[in-house]
């Protein structure tokens, strides 16, 4: 009998679980315990070991992904943490970029650093730009910083000395000196977590690695010797912010690289149905229950950067947040979900989010304390959840108290009935995402117009539609087990690992020998990592390098070729690259050196083939189930609106919007104007008609 495979997200408010056993797939939705994430992760394991009748020894593996890095950064909740840095560096994390991602506040919110500056402690020693010593590491020095270290109770150390990257050595020396001067305390180099240019971001990248380090270790543990007292003796797997699997002990060493795990899930989902599906151009969308996701995906891949930036402190503006250099998938997130709290601002407008009632207190309907209104709420009182049956009837809601709620804190101040102050929760907070959706497109130079949307996520199904008319989305794809869709992604993923170092090379003085010498060296560190955990699985390389025009501040990501490179391939890399710059900026420039500044290694076992969805449809009539009353803004009154269990849907069946399709865990809304189709694998596929027509 083959084992079964689990997969685990711990979400803001809700923790969802899959587990996968001979063909049939199982699954939970629990609220997410803060105070001990496990809990809830253990009781929703519960649930599906028992509904397919299996026991913990009947599991092969378990995938794991988790907000407690993220949250960790955005609350200021980890590690009293300290920085050694060269003398004369120590501001760096502070003065960041030295420039205003507002010109015009003058009140404007700086991101406060990690290490406050009496925790930040210079070092004298000094490395060039090529990796020389220009002065020695001072180790007497070094002694008498660990001594006041000592005294300030520190619980986690980052290191980050000036061009580490190029030559590690001090660190090295000064990580082994703090190691054997303070045991059990966890230091991070800044050379091992981010060996690139850019000292702020390699800096910054330290520091937050250290901050999560300990809370992280410490969840881990607690995880694993939970998880074997209970009887599981499988492997567990970390997913990282770049859509790969990774070890338990890498994952302790990098918790850092775990900041986006979650959502890179729900990323490799869209992307494997894209592939399935043959969609060219994806827009993918995912809506929990603290935050939104938006993500696009080419040719059934989704975009990677290695930069992102975490706990934004104003309007998610960039350059408002802590900078991370990680692999990451590269996605626009939003503080608009399911629990995002509604409120008037200074001018009685309605605003939505980013703060969120979470899963503790959790929105008003909840019953467990909550007061404010949130966007649940407000789907509740307009008619499109049924309290009866929220999460599979696991959570009885309140509308009683959801129309409170939405009444007094909107509705009244406002002048307007509770179904016309939800109608207006549910405008903003989808013209929020459609905002964020536009900006993103723009810096990517994609064309929501031209892509189909799948969304996935407990509220994602509800709101798609209405988010597809805003952005100009003729088709929305919602796949089977929508509400888990991150989860699932889990299951689909590679084990997987990516270095990057930074070596500056011209295309006229290409240094090829030194170039294969240290892409070989990655490959070899790579390949241990993903190895330990790729349980002799064949592996696959992809390698790319960062380029630029000479004099330029940003870089664009270029492929690599695979085997040895040489001097012929600096002119094709060039003309690649040139290509590409062409294509986002309109324009090459003439006569001008071309820079290759970052190099990455990526190995990871090979990806599963992927299975076409079968294009034979079967066209069936469909039966409601039964009718719901669900507010109109279109006439301001309640309409009869048709309801349909999405278990009783068959391939091929076909309905017409307005329609409501039900699951246990989430609901999509079809709308006016719009047709929902089964396609063969058992997905709602929503076509706007209005729009073909």
């Amino acid at each position: 009998m083959s084992r079964a495979r689990l997969a685990a997200d711990i979400g803001g408010t809700f923790t969802d679980v899959v587990l996968e056993h001979a063909g049939r797939r199982y699954s939970a939705k629990v609220l997410t315990t803060p105070r001990a994430p496990e809990t809830g992760m253990l009781g929703g394991i519960a649930q599906v070991l028992k509904e397919a009748a299996l026991l913990p020894a009947d599991i092969g593996v378990l995938i794991h992904g988790t907000t407690l890095a993220t949250n960790a950064l955005i609350e200021r909740k980890g590690a009293r943490t300290a920085l050694l840095t060269t003398a004369g560096f120590r501001d760096v994390i502070e003065t960041g970029y030295e420039k205003r991602y507002e010109h015009y506040d003058l009140e404007l919110e700086l991101p406060l650093p990690l290490v406050p500056r009496e925790l930040r402690y210079p070092v004298e020693e000094r490395t060039t730009a090529k990796g020389e010593i220009h002065k020695p590491l001072n180790e007497d020095s070094l002694k008498k910083t660990i001594e006041t270290i000592k005294k300030e109770k520190v619980e986690a150390i980052a290191i980050g000395f000036l061009h580490s990257y190029a030559n590690d050595s001090h660190e090295r020396r000064a990580g082994e000196t703090l190691a054997a001067a303070l045991p059990g305390i966890p230091v991070t180099l800044s050379s091992a977590v981010c060996p690139e240019i850019r000292e702020y971001e390699r800096f910054s990248t330290a520091c937050a690695n250290a901050y999560v380090q300990p809370l992280m270790t410490s969840y881990l543990d607690r995880l694993a010797a939970q998880l074997k007292q209970r009887g599981f003796a499988c492997p567990l797997y970390l997913m990282t912010s770049g859509g790969g699997l990774t070890t338990l002990d890498t994952a302790r060493r990098f918790p850092v690289r775990l900041v986006e795990s979650g959502p890179a899930g729900g990323a490799i989902l869209s992307a494997g149905l894209a592939r399935e599906n043959e969609l060219d151009e994806v827009l993918s969308f995912d809506m929990g229950g603290t935050t939104a996701k938006i993500c696009f995906i080419g040719q059934g891949r989704p975009e990677q950067s290695r930069k992102f930036e975490v706990a934004r402190v104003w309007r998610n503006l960039k350059g408002s947040g802590l900078p991370l250099r990680v692999p990451v998938t590269e996605m626009v997130e939003i503080g608009a979900g399911g629990g995002s709290i509604a409120r008037l601002d200074q001018l009685q407008r309605i605003q939505v989010g980013p703060a969120s009632a979470g899963a503790e207190p959790g929105p008003a309907c909840y019953s467990r304390g909550g007061m404010e209104p949130t966007v649940t709420d407000a789907d509740v009182v307009l008619g499109l959840i049924d309290p009866a049956s929220f999460a599979g009837g696991t959570l009885q809601l309140d509308r009683a108290a959801a129309d409170a709620a939405v009444a007094s804190r909107v509705g009244a101040p406002l002048g307007l009935s509770a179904a016309w102050a939800a109608a207006g929760i549910a405008e903003i907070v989808e013209e929020n995402m459609a905002s964020a959706a536009r900006v993103h497109a723009i810096e990517r130079g994609k064309t929501p117009e031209r892509c189909t949307m799948i969304a996935f996520g407990g509220a994602a199904p509800l709101h798609a539609a209405r988010l597809a008319v805003k952005l100009g989305v003729r088709k929305v794809l919602v796949p089977v087990d929508a509400s888990v869709g991150s989860a699932v992604g889990f299951l689909r993923a590679p084990v997987a690992f990516e270095l990057a170092r930074s070596l500056r090379v011209r295309d006229d003085d290409f240094s090829f020998i030194a170039i294969n010498k240290m892409l070989k060296q990655m490959q070899i560190e790579a390949s241990a990592i993903v190895s330990a955990g790729a349980l002799g699985a064949k592996l696959e390389t992809r390698r790319s390098v960062e380029m630029r025009y000479e004099g330029q501040g940003h870089e664009i990501s270029v492929p690599l070729p695979g085997g040895e490179l040489d001097a012929k391939h600096a002119r094709k890399l060039r003309a690649e690259f040139e290509m590409r710059y062409e294509r986002q900026f309109g324009l090459r420039i003439a006569d001008v050196p071309v820079e290759f500044l970052t190099w990455s290694v990526n190995v990871s076992t090979l990806s599963a083939r992927v299975k076409k969805e079968n294009t034979r449809w079967r066209k069936m009539k469909s039966n409601p189930k039964g009718k719901r009353r669900v507010f109109d803004p279109r006439t301001g009154n309640n309409a009869s609106v048709a309801t349909f269990l999405r278990a009783d849907l068959a391939p091929g069946m076909k309905l017409a919007g307005p329609a409501l399709v039900v699951e246990p865990q989430t609901t999509t809304q079809v709308l006016r104007g719009w047709d929902c189709s089964v396609t063969p694998s058992g997905h709602l596929m929503l076509t706007n008609t209005k729009a073909n027509s």
